[in-house]
């Protein structure tokens, strides 16, 4: 089998190139691979369990067309200052045209055209001289709200279209390795993704990989394999915090999505929030090896009485050691062995009295938790002392902007870590060392979270039209 265009994997970026190219009228024969299945086929059998089943072969909440974009919070940036570093590839005037673009197209089929963060001019003033007091930065940033059940809608309105239009989707088959001769791809070897048999090649000019955050650790394996250049990125290493909406109600109200940066003391470690969740339920992710990762959902219609937000400290290795996604593996796995391969949940006001959180006192809390299979326990005896303490001291800063952040009651799950940390090294166009290889989206590592991803994606379509590829 031959194509003009084979796309890796069918998360945003992979889905806005074909969906792009089908927008520009190329007459190019387009054929995406996806490990998982059909949106309309991924279901989380933990809506009825209440607890974790550990999907074979694979989690569905990762896998599957969309990504993990589809069950997630479904929350658009719509700035350039925030979702990774493509404005330092391309500049930040033609991200932010392209964002404006991209978001027309979810609107197309169906987003929510209210933006969150664009009003209330005074009580944002506020918020950022509070911040400012605690030491931290805040990012302005308008917000779309998808919401979880109508990002799946629109993303399966998405999948229609691109199936309508003559997109080849193949499901259930996963990219074993590519075809490279005298430095240019040829192709790609593939095997069903559940039996792991049937392996045979399909030839393409040109080979997107855009295999997301969950096909990160595989895109660097084969990176090193074939000599792609890439570098070592940052691993971030967190918690997802958990509080009650009464206490983030004005955040909430103002900006929807509080995101804050600050270097606390004494490491000086970049720590950030991201993807909070008003009124939002916290989630399990599970990755390849039954690694169990925390995330956080939001829905438009079923609403918490808490809300959840990531703490995340970012780190960087070099020399001896560049192995970040295996150092933030290691870390996750510990976490998970004293969860007994759950998610684990610890109070804060436990952690500052040097104690772990037993089962009994989460029941006693204000808070209570979101995540029904959550195990209560010492999220300090696994997560490092660095991150550990960034994340702390960031808390308290927290608490100037929100009084009542740190609380004692205030809950903190783990691992919350973000697998998007290989950087492979691109040129203007998207293309690597290997001649008619492209990466694209979080698992390139320039990217981070849907629209960017997105944006990436649509460039990419206008490449292969506009030089004629």
């Amino acid at each position: 089998m031959r194509y003009d265009v084979v796309i890796v994997g069918a998360g945003p970026s992979g889905i806005f190139t074909a969906l792009e190219l089908i927008r520009q009228n190329a007459d190019k024969k387009i054929l995406i691979i996806e490990k998982g299945r059909s949106i309309d086929k991924r279901y989380c059998p933990k809506e009825k369990t209440r607890e974790c089943v550990s999907c074979k072969p694979y989690c569905h909440i990762t896998t599957g067309f969309s990504g993990a974009g589809a069950f997630s919070d479904g929350k658009l940036s719509l700035s350039y200052e925030v979702g990774g570093d493509l404005p330092n590839l391309i500049g930040p005037n033609k991200t932010q045209e392209f964002i404006e673009y991209t978001d027309n197209i979810y609107l197309e089929f169906g987003a929510d055209p209210k933006v969150e963060g664009v009003e209330n001019s005074e009580a944002v003033k506020e918020i950022r001289r509070k911040a400012i007091e605690g030491n931290l930065r805040l990012v302005d940033c308008p917000i779309r709200h998808l919401g979880t059940e109508k990002a799946q809608e629109i993303y399966t309105k998405i999948q229609n279209y691109l199936l309508d239009s003559g997109i080849v989707i193949n499901f259930d088959i996963m990219v074993k390795d590519i075809l490279v001769e005298e430095g240019h791809v040829k192709g790609v070897v593939v095997v069903d993704s559940r039996t792991k048999n049937e392996e045979e090649i399909i030839y393409g000019d040109k080979i997107i990989m855009a295999t997301g955050r969950k096909g990160a650790d595989w895109l660097s394996e084969i990176c090193k394999k074939h000599e792609v250049n890439h570098s070592a990125g940052t691993v971030d290493i967190g918690v997802r915090v958990e509080i009650r909406n009464e206490v983030m109600e004005k955040v909430n109200k103002v900006l929807y999505e509080s995101k804050l940066i600050g270097y606390p003391a004494p490491f000086k470690n970049k720590v950030r929030t991201f993807c909070q969740n008003p009124g939002g339920f916290v989630s399990q992710e599970n990755y390849d090896n039954n690694l169990a990762i925390v995330n956080g959902h939001s829905y438009k219609d079923k609403k918490s009485q808490n809300t959840n937000l990531a703490i995340l400290s970012s780190h960087n290795f070099s020399e001896p050691f560049n192995q970040p996604i295996e150092y933030g593996k290691k870390v996750a796995q510990l976490v998970n062995m004293l969860g007994n391969g759950r998610i684990l949940v610890q109070r804060y006001g436990d952690i500052l009295d040097g104690k772990r959180t037993w089962q009994h006192e989460l029941y006693q809390s204000n808070v209570k938790p979101t995540l029904p299979d959550a195990v209560a326990g010492d999220l300090t005896s696994a997560i490092p002392y660095r991150p550990m303490i960034n994340i702390l001291n960031f808390i308290q800063a927290m608490n100037t902007v929100v009084p009542g952040f740190a609380s004692s009651e205030t809950l903190l799950y783990g691992p919350e870590i973000k697998f998007y940390s290989n950087k492979i090294a691109i040129d203007e166009n998207f293309e690597t060392n290997i001649r008619g290889l492209y990466c694209l989206g979080d698992s390139s590592g320039w990217t981070r979270g849907l629209m960017m991803a997105s944006v990436m994606g649509v460039l990419m379509g206008r490449i292969i039209c506009e030089k004629g590829y």
